[in-house]
C-alpha cells in the first residue's frame, strides 16, 4: 500500500502533522501502535459526568501554536487550577506548610530567593532558546547541574530544598541531575525567563478535556488513521520510504513523519538515516514518571484553606485540582522505584493514604482512580523530556530538525516539551513536507 506521506504515531504530533498533510493535499496514512489515539493525552467519563484527564491537562502563556490549534478546532480555553480558590501546600519530610510562599523561609531565605530569581532570569536572556549550542558558555553551562549553580551563586540550603521540591513537583528529574543550560533555554521562550512559574506555563486548560483536542484531530482525519498496528521498521531512502508493521504489512510512501517519543523510537529499526542524526535522537531521554488521579465527590480541601496545589517530598510529588473534586497527581522519577515496588491494589491505598496526610481523612473515599505508568509504559517509556547535564551538546543542534524524507516531530522535539512542543512541531513538520513536495 503506497501513500505520499507515512504518519508514524497518533499523538498530538502526529495527528497535527497529519491534519496539515491532509489539508494541504498530500494522501497521508497514520500509524498508531495502541488502540486509541492520543499518546499521552487521554480522557474518562465519571458517572456523574465528569470528564477526568489520565495525561496532559495545561498549557501556558508561551504555547502559542497549541492555543491556536484549539481556536481552529472550535474549542475553548479556560483558566486552570491557578483560578482555584485557597492556598499552595508544601509537603516536606519533616512538617506541612501551606502558604503561597515557602512558610519555614527565614528573612535570610526570602532574600536569597529573591537574588537566584534575578540571576537566574538575567543569565536566561542570553540564551537563544532555538540555538543554545551558539551560546559563548554552552559547554560550561550543560556540563553545571541546575543545584551545582545554586550553590555556586550562594543560594541558601532552604532555598534549594523548595526549589528542588519544585522540581520533584514537575516530575521532569532532580535539579542535582538537570542540564542549568536545559533550563535557561526552557525559561528564554517566556517573556518572563525566570524560573518555572504556575501562573506562566500552567494558567490555561482546554474546557471541553484537553485529549478532545487529539479526538478532533483523529475524527477530521478519519479513517487515515490506522490503530493497533505498531511499526517494526523504517527504511528512508531518495526514491521513497517503506515501513514495515510487526505484523509484517510493507507501507510505502514518498516521506515519513516519525511522531513517536525518544524511547519508543529506539525500539524501532531505522535505515537509511544519517548515523549522526540518529545518535541524537536517541540521546534523547525522557523522566520516568507517572501520574495518579483520584476523583471525589466534592474538593474537600478547600475546608482547610488549600487549593489542592502541593509539591511535595513525598512518593507522589505533587498533586493539582484538575477540575470539581478531581485531583492528578505525579509520581517523579525519582521515586518510581518506590511506587512501582508493590501490588497495583496497594498502590491505590498508598497513594490515597499519602493525599490523606495532606488534606485529610476525606482523601481515602474516592469515587474513582486512576494511574497512568508512563515511565513503564512501551508505548511512551517516559514522560517529559528529561535533559541531564551535557545533555543539550550530546543531543546538538540536530535537535527539532529535519532529514528529508525524514522528517521528526513531538514534545521531546520542541525546547520546553509539554503538548505545545508536540503540536508546534508536528505542524512545523507538515509545512517542511509541503514545501519539499
Amino acid at each position: 500500500m503506497s501513500h505520499d506521506i507515512v504518519v508514524i504515531g497518533a499523538g498530538l504530533a502526529g495527528l497535527a502533522a497529519a491534519r496539515d498533510l491532509a489539508r494541504g493535499g498530500a494522501d497521508v496514512v497514520v500509524l498508531e501502535a495502541r488502540p486509541r489515539v492520543g499518546g499521552r493525552v487521554e480522557q474518562v467519563v465519571l458517572d456523574d459526568g465528569r470528564l477526568v484527564q489520565l495525561g496532559g491537562e495545561v498549557i501556558g502563556n508561551a504555547h502559542t501554536a497549541y492555543q491556536q490549534l484549539v481556536a481552529e478546532l472550535g474549542l475553548t480555553l479556560v483558566p486552570s487550577y491557578v483560578a482555584e480558590p485557597g492556598e499552595l501546600t508544601w509537603i516536606l519530610s519533616d512538617g506541612i506548610h501551606v502558604g503561597e510562599r515557602p512558610t519555614w523561609f527565614s528573612d535570610d531565605d526570602h532574600a536569597s530567593m529573591a537574588r537566584v530569581e534575578s540571576s537566574f532570569a538575567e543569565l536566561a536572556r542570553t540564551v537563544d532558546p532555538d540555538d543554545p549550542w551558539a551560546h559563548p558558555d554552552a559547554a560550561r553551562l550543560d556540563d553545571t547541574s541546575v543545584t551545582r549553580w545554586l550553590r555556586e551563586v550562594g543560594a541558601t540550603p532552604n532555598v534549594i530544598r523548595a526549589l528542588e521540591a519544585g522540581q520533584l513537583a514537575l516530575s521532569a528529574g532532580a535539579y542535582e541531575r538537570t542540564s542549568l543550560l536545559s533550563q535557561l533555554r526552557k525559561a528564554a521562550v517566556t517573556s518572563t525567563k525566570g524560573l518555572y512559574a504556575y501562573d506562566e506555563w500552567e494558567n490555561l486548560r482546554v474546557a471541553e478535556g484537553s485529549a478532545t483536542v487529539a479526538l478532533r484531530l483523529a475524527e477530521e482525519l478519519g479513517d487515515r488513521v490506522r490503530l493497533s498496528v505498531p511499526v517494526r521498521s523504517v527504511e528512508v531512502g531518495t526514491d521513497g520510504c517503506a515501513v514495515q508493521l510487526d505484523g509484517g504489512e510493507l507501507i510505502s510512501g514518498s516521506a515519513v513523519v516519525c511522531a513517536v517519543p525518544a524511547g519508543p523510537l529506539r525500539d524501532i529499526d531505522v535505515e537509511g538515516v544519517s548515523d549522526e542524526r540518529l545518535e541524537s535522537l536517541h540521546r534523547q531521554r525522557h523522566a520516568l514518571a507517572a501520574k495518579f488521579v483520584a476523583a471525589y465527590a466534592r474538593p474537600f480541601w478547600r475546608d482547610n484553606g488549600q487549593n489542592g496545589l502541593t509539591e511535595s517530598e513525598g512518593i507522589l510529588g505533587s498533586s493539582w485540582p484538575q477540575c470539581e473534586g478531581v485531583l492528578s497527581c505525579l509520581v517523579p522519577p525519582e521515586r518510581i522505584a518506590a511506587y512501582l515496588s508493590t501490588d497495583p491494589r496497594f498502590r491505590e491505598q498508598e497513594a490515597l493514604a499519602e493525599l490523606a496526610s495532606w488534606f485529610g481523612q476525606e482523601a481515602l473515599a474516592p469515587v474513582a482512580t486512576f494511574e497512568r505508568l508512563w515511565g513503564t509504559n512501551p508505548w511512551t517509556q517516559g514522560y517529559v523530556t528529561q535533559w541531564h547535564p551535557g545533555d543539550v551538546l550530546r543531543v546538538g543542534p540536530l535537535h527539532g530538525t529535519h532529514e528529508p524524507p525524514f522528517y521528526v516531530c513531538g514534545s521531546d522535539q520542541w525546547v520546553a516539551g509539554y503538548m505545545e512542543g508536540a503540536v508546534r512541531t508536528g505542524r512545523a513538520a507538515a509545512a517542511e513536507a509541503l514545501t519539499r513536495g
